[in-house]
């Protein structure tokens, strides 16, 4: 019993476990000049807030701009949406195009706090 005790509880932390290392190298991208943020949602959830920096390509037309806003495959692409779903799309859209770099930030609440708590 105490070993399914302690394998559920394993199961349960993962996702943030995930989410954090994700967090960390959404952050660790974001350093480098060359990186590009990209906001999936749509046009009016980033009217409503967006976190600096960020261009608004929704997850849906990503494939047909990408290669304007990052020609280069290999450049670091951080992509967020509200909660991850979306930008989880986009990055599986991109990776099936070429692009080797990309980092599913998760949602905006999550990156902004991450962000702000770097300063």
């Amino acid at each position: 019993m105490r070993r399914l005790m302690m394998a559920f509880g394993l199961m349960i932390s993962l996702p943030l476990m995930a989410d954090e290392i994700a967090l960390s190298a959404a952050i660790t991208a974001l350093q480098s000049p060359d990186s590009v943020l990209i906001d999936v949602r749509t046009a009016e959830e980033f009217a409503a807030g967006a976190i600096t920096g960020a261009q608004q390509v929704g997850h849906e037309e990503i494939a047909d701009r990408i290669s304007a806003i990052a020609p280069a495959k290999d450049t670091p692409i951080v992509l967020y949406c509200r909660s991850g779903g979306r930008a989880s799309v986009a990055e599986e859209s991109l990776r099936a195009m070429g692009y080797s770099n990309l980092i599913n930030a998760g949602g905006y609440d999550e990156l902004k706090l991450a962000l702000e708590s770097q300063d």
